[in-house]
């Protein structure tokens, strides 16, 4: 009777377990760039039950609102100054050495009077990405002078350069000048690989051809085998759970 009932909550066990993959926790910047003017303001939002971090000149991995930032919930508003520069990170409320944490943003704030915007989390290979020259005064749009890891890379009539499509070897330090006005702080930008896709077979020369099904992804295959494994145990687990129950 007791291995029956070990199988019991083995068999309970098995079918509750979540298939969902964990997410890591992930940052949000609101507005969505990595460089701003001294006083402007910036919200990071990190996901439920973990909290804003980061790792500035005048502190290591400190909590928002620990001298730093107005935390409210699982956000942090702050009204930047220079030293605020730096790395900045959601992590597990715990703090603890082995916490989970997510991937670091670097955010700069110029005194100077220009600034450039650019995205200030990874772009995906493919995508259109547009650079932005500000100046701090006037609002208005100047041509401006852009560059990557130090080398000239075009102009912008309007302030703005747009790279199209990105490609891993954009990736790099990009910076800009507004002649009159000053230069801007540099800023990374990352560049993830597309994911690849599984293609369709070719069809035959001269022969119509038919929509096939989408396919399936790999995550979305791992998921079924792991329900078809859990039902089939279950499947073969239940009559001989039945037959090992006594009789009254």
């Amino acid at each position: 009777m007791e291995g029956t009932s070990h199988c019991l909550i083995f068999l309970i066990f098995l079918l509750s377990c979540s298939t969902d993959p964990v997410s890591p926790a992930a940052l949000t910047v609101s507005p969505s760039r990595s460089q701003f003017f001294k006083g402007e303001s910036v919200t990071l939002i990190c996901e439920d039950g973990w909290t804003v971090r980061r790792k500035t000149t005048i502190g290591t991995r400190t909590e928002c609102g620990d001298g730093w930032g107005n935390s409210v919930g699982f956000s942090c508003r702050i009204t930047l100054v220079p030293h605020d520069s730096g790395l900045y990170w959601c992590e597990s409320m715990s703090g603890s050495s082995n916490s989970s944490s997510s991937s670091s943003i670097q955010l700069s704030v110029s005194g100077g009077s220009v600034i450039l915007q650019s995205p200030v989390l990874p772009v995906m290979e493919g995508d259109d990405v547009t650079l932005s020259c500000r100046a701090k005064s006037p609002a208005h749009n100047l041509p401006a002078a852009f560059y990557k890891d130090g080398s000239f890379i075009g102009d912008g009539t309007t302030g703005n350069l747009t790279l199209k499509p990105v490609r891993r070897s954009d990736e790099g330090l990009y910076h800009c000048n507004i002649s009159g006005q000053g230069e801007s702080p540099s800023s990374r930008i990352s560049v993830e690989e597309k994911p690849t896709t599984i293609s369709d077979p070719p069809t035959t020369s001269g022969s119509p051809s038919s929509p096939s099904p989408p396919s399936s992804s790999p995550s979305s295959s791992r998921l079924y085998l792991i329900l078809a494994l859990r039902w089939g145990i279950a499947v073969v687990l239940l009559p001989t759970l039945a037959l090992l129950r006594p009789t009254l």
